[in-house]
């Protein structure tokens, strides 16, 4: 089955979650654009996480979906709300849905966990997930070790169930490159970043506008968490710390509230700006329709144009 039925969308596109930036207003834009918007859920509470939903339902009536990470502690909570407001998708991150997909089937809510190899999305397919989005490591903030070009095809070759590409696509080209790889769909996080609708500063935005593909960097390699980001002074310490053999709470007390300072406050020195090698391909701010209508409208003619 192809994405836009199994989802209900127009397009295969699905808009990456990304903590503290995806939120009702670049959601509902996403949604409304015919692409899957995702509420990132993680760090919300029941309450906001309902609110939430209600904003996207007075932005659009298109569907659209709900990211769980998984080790929040109170997931039950959300997932409560979830199914009290008939959100029709859920992806997950950061653990297995193991634990909650009898709740989220019985609901008949579609469940896409983003995983980083093969092997996993074998287990995902167990489970009986509808999708799962393989995420390569040019992707930003949490980000596993292979490459969209290598991974995508591993597990397509792997599982039955539809594969979204996700990690350094952001054009029509790197979107034609998914499907050729065999991907059903891609999902996007850095080519949102830079929309009219992200609810993040302006100074955040430019940044990832003028970031050329080595401008970013891989931080907490050595804890076993690696996060891509913009470079700027905080990578530059957090790396430098890492290399003299610093703890992890001293790596922690450093990146404290990193994020929030970013997204929120827009500090491009020490804020944390996660973004993916993506931010190459992103030149300017534009709607999200027109990031939309442009990659899927770019991408059909790359691979009618296509020969051998």
């Amino acid at each position: 089955m192809k994405i836009t039925e199994l989802l209900g969308i127009e397009y295969p596109i699905i808009q990456g979650a990304m903590a503290q930036i995806s939120t009702s207003e670049l959601v509902g834009a996403v949604s409304e654009a015919g692409g899957l918007g995702i509420l990132a859920s993680g760090g919300m509470t029941k309450e906001i996480l309902r609110d939430e939903i209600h904003k996207v339902r007075a932005m659009t009536k298109k569907p659209f979906g709900v990211n769980l990470m998984l080790m929040m502690p109170n997931i039950k909570e959300l997932v409560e709300v979830i199914i009290e407001e008939s959100v029709p998708v859920v992806t997950t991150g950061a653990g297995t849905p193991k634990h909650i997909m009898p709740y989220l089937k019985e609901a008949g809510i579609k469940v896409i966990p983003v995983i980083p190899n093969a092997k996993i999305a074998q287990k995902m397919e167990a489970l009986g997930c509808e999708a799962v989005i393989a995420e390569g490591a040019e992707a930003g903030g949490h980000i596993g070790t292979v490459n969209t070009m290598v991974l995508i095809p591993s597990v397509v070759n792997t599982v039955n169930i539809p594969v979204i590409a996700a990690g350094g696509i952001a054009n029509g080209n790197t979107m034609a490159a998914a499907f050729a790889l065999g991907a059903s769909g891609v999902q996007c996080g850095s080519a949102f970043l830079a929309t009219e609708e992200c609810p993040i500063p302006d100074a955040y935005k430019q940044k990832v506008i003028e970031t050329i593909e080595t401008e970013t960097v891989v931080t907490g390699t050595n804890l076993g968490h690696p996060v891509r980001s913009i470079r700027n002074t905080l990578t530059d310490t957090y790396l430098q710390m890492e290399k003299e053999g610093a703890s992890e709470d001293e790596l922690e007390k450093l990146t404290e509230g990193s994020l929030y300072k970013a997204a929120k406050l827009g500090d491009i020195d020490y804020g944390s700006m996660m973004c993916g090698q993506s931010a190459a391909l992103v030149h300017e701010i534009r709607s999200s329709k027109t990031v939309i209508e442009t990659m899927v409208k770019d991408a059909k003619n790359i691979i009618h144009n296509l020969s051998l």
